[in-house]
């Protein structure tokens, strides 16, 4: 179960999430605060997995709040103002939920908070089938095995994906390498990244996917054609 507080300066946004907590089994909502301060102290003394936050704050904007903290805590921003969106989405968050939501919406966030916290506790003992990139002010879950080459576009990656839409996502080449499985995923060009199981074919320098023609850059050439066969 993931240990949660919230911190919003207006008594009704509290209660409402202290009743939606309520309703799901997944989150245990151990306090409510309506002073930054008082959450600080609390957070400081008291480990926790996921702070919902709202953002528009008198004395202390939530943005400015979750970047004073020193420990890794697991946000959701909660906000009547969508154009905080952007900076949250900045600031890693899970997600981004515009007031007033439904329970349902506050569901789904919740359902990423989950997902995300079992992410993190076993990524570093049991390899995982999927990654969690940041797309749309929030965390996606994406498939390893459904990814079918990765497309660099200035400060993006789109993500093409088998039988889904394309994901974008900001990052960099090397990053989103450095998470995928070695065996599996080669860089092939400046502006490409391959999975290895998706070739049809290679003809010269340049590599056939599924309705996908991908060039061999020169600086990559040698690794990539390394991984076969004489």
């Amino acid at each position: 179960m993931i240990i949660a507080i919230a911190l919003d300066d207006e008594l009704p946004a509290l209660k409402v999430i202290e009743n939606f907590c309520g309703k799901t089994s997944l989150i245990r909502l151990d306090k409510t605060f309506i002073r930054p301060g008082e959450a600080l102290q609390y957070i400081q003394q008291h480990p926790i997995d996921l702070l919902f936050l709202d953002i528009n704050m008198p004395s202390l904007t939530g943005i400015e709040f979750y970047k004073s903290l020193q420990t890794d805590v697991m946000v959701i921003f909660t906000t009547a103002y969508s154009e905080y969106a952007v900076e949250g989405f900045s600031l890693n968050a899970v997600d981004y939920l515009l007031k007033p939501f439904t329970f349902d919406r506050f569901q789904q966030a919740v359902n990423k908070a989950t997902e995300y916290f079992e992410y993190r506790q076993q990524k570093d003992t049991i390899p995982s089938g999927y990654l969690f990139l940041r797309a749309d002010y929030s965390l996606v879950k994406i498939e390893i095995a459904g990814i079918r080459f990765i497309e660099g576009m200035d400060d993006y990656l789109k993500i093409h994906l088998q039988d889904k839409s394309p994901v974008l996502v900001r990052m960099t080449m090397k990053a989103i390498l450095a998470q995928l499985p070695v065996r599996q995923f080669i860089r092939v060009h400046r502006s490409y990244i391959i999975a290895l199981n998706r070739i049809i074919n290679i003809r010269n320098k340049t590599i056939y996917l599924e309705e996908k023609e991908i060039p061999v850059g020169v600086s990559y050439e040698k690794e990539f054609f390394n991984q076969f066969p004489k």
